[in-house]
């Protein structure tokens, strides 16, 4: 249970707090169910209360997840909240991959580690072995899917990263004291069987949702991307568990009265499932707490009201080549020509897809399909009109990847990749610091010689931002967005 002062933990529970939404959940002993703390079912008694840090510390005290505030909604921790711990990143890479049948040893290695050593971390911080979590969160995964979509319970079980569907069905039955098909009678018929499965993902309120999408739609890139009708769409290709190669598409829509996003993917995409969900809260910033951001960047608004707006997001990525790419082709020109550049990359070297959905046409290319390509490798990007030095840039960003020398996962240390992004020609500062800043999640970022950021704060130079700046640490990427929002 939580080392926290307990009348705290209530007062929080009482008030149905959303800040504190996926901090920590509430063990009901009356009732043998665990709830968020902004579940809105009749509250417990403070006597009948345990409070826990996560779902499956929750689950190993024998709860079980409540069918009404959904604990599998819930939004999770950042990585500058954990200090980038090993445990609290094998928490996020054990989300992230809890579909992909990967063993505990494999995802340790991945982190650089032995299995052994992740083990006593995690368990000295989570009070839960790695095992038991990667289990709660195939179980939560699951009766998500059985919640939000009519799949048969036979996908559902392959979909979660269970093995087989008698392994799926007792592990459900024992731990939530209900079988999967009994918890489908309880949702609507309504619900159709068709070729795209939509489930619901949290936040910690308020989120700006228009901002983040105006952002994503000035830098959409065509073929790839588009945004309309509120919602944001997107081709997808991953590597699933057996390597095997799955294209499709996702569309992300906004459920405020929910605090929650949408995600919507083509069915295709179920062998990598936990993958497309774990890009999609990277890419809409779904771990951030507004609040603790805010508390740092609000003297922002002494130097301009309204320079600094709670619940703004840091924009993401969901590919890390593709945005490190565009990244590259911005440099010093406008956002627009940036686009334009891109979009004739994805149209002469991306893989053609059918998405049935007007302007998602390609997926972007992978590093290796650049280094498939014979010759200089400006011979091929020049006729787009991509410079010499840009076009050798992307070259040695997607060897770098490809042999493993860049990491943008969740492994990455980004002070140490800025640096060897920084020692590939063609790339500066900037460069290496907005790639950071949208591909490792990396909160600390600072632009100081941007264009926008300049305007944003005449008269200052740069050497005088960057010494502002220092106050608005650790959360210096937040202050850029909002500093380009308020343009």
């Amino acid at each position: 249970m939580l080392a926290i002062d307990s009348t705290g933990l209530y007062a929080a529970y009482q008030a149905k707090d959303a800040r504190f939404d996926g901090r920590f959940f509430v063990g009901n002993s009356s009732t043998g169910i665990y709830c968020r703390p902004v579940c809105k079912a009749r509250q417990s008694k403070k006597e009948n209360c345990a409070f826990y840090a996560t779902a499956a510390e929750a689950e190993q005290a024998g709860y079980r997840p409540c069918l009404l505030c959904r604990p599998e909604l819930a939004p999770g921790s950042s990585i500058i909240d954990a200090t980038a711990t090993l445990a609290h990143r094998a928490a996020r890479m054990l989300e992230e991959n809890c579909s992909s049948g990967q063993s505990l040893d494999e995802l340790a290695g991945r982190l650089g580690y032995t299995g052994r050593h992740l083990r006593r971390a995690f368990t000295s911080e989570y009070n839960v072995s790695p095992v038991r979590y990667l289990q709660t969160c195939r179980l939560l995964l699951a009766k998500n899917l059985l919640t939000d979509t009519k799949l048969p319970v036979l996908e559902v079980a392959m979909a979660a990263g269970f093995g087989s569907l008698r392994r799926f069905n007792d592990l459900f039955k024992k731990h939530y004291d209900l079988s999967p098909a009994a918890l489908r009678k309880r949702v609507s018929e309504e619900k159709k069987h068709d070729s795209s499965i939509t489930l619901a993902m949290g936040y910690r309120p308020p989120y700006r949702w228009k901002e983040i999408l105006n952002f994503l739609a000035g830098r959409a890139i065509s073929g790839v991307e588009a945004v309309k009708n509120d919602e944001y769409f997107r081709t997808v290709h991953l590597l699933n568990t057996g390597q095997n190669h799955v294209y499709g598409w996702v569309k992300v829509g906004h459920k405020p009265q929910k605090n929650a996003l949408t995600v919507t993917a083509s069915e295709t995409l179920l062998p990598a499932l936990s993958q497309v969900l774990a890009k999609v809260r990277r890419l809409f910033d779904l771990y951030c707490d507004p609040d603790a951001v805010y508390e740092t960047l609000a003297p922002m608004n002494d130097i301009r009201p309204g320079l600094c707006v709670l619940g703004t997001r840091l924009p993401g990525s969901f590919n890390a080549f593709e945005m490190a790419v565009r990244a590259v082709l911005g440099q010093q020109i406008t956002i627009k020509a940036a686009g334009t550049l891109a979009a004739r990359l994805v149209d002469t070297y991306g893989t053609p897809i059918q998405t049935g959905i007007e302007g998602l046409t390609h997926v972007f290319p992978s590093p290796e399909d650049i280094l498939a390509l014979d010759g200089p490798i400006e011979n091929h990007l020049g006729p787009l009109g991509i410079t010499a030095a840009r076009a050798r840039a992307i070259h040695e960003l997607a060897k770098a990847l490809v042999q493993g020398k860049i990491s943008f996962g969740l492994c990455a240390r980004p002070e140490t990749e800025i640096k060897k992004l920084l020692a590939i020609p063609g790339i500066g500062n900037w460069t290496a610091q907005y790639i950071a800043m949208r591909t490792m999640e990396w909160p600390d970022a600072f632009l100081e010689t941007d264009a926008g950021v300049k305007k944003a704060l005449e008269p200052y130079t740069p050497k005088e931002l960057l010494e502002m700046a220092k106050a608005w640490r650790p959360w210096r990427s937040y202050a850029t967005i909002n500093l380009w929002n308020s343009l």
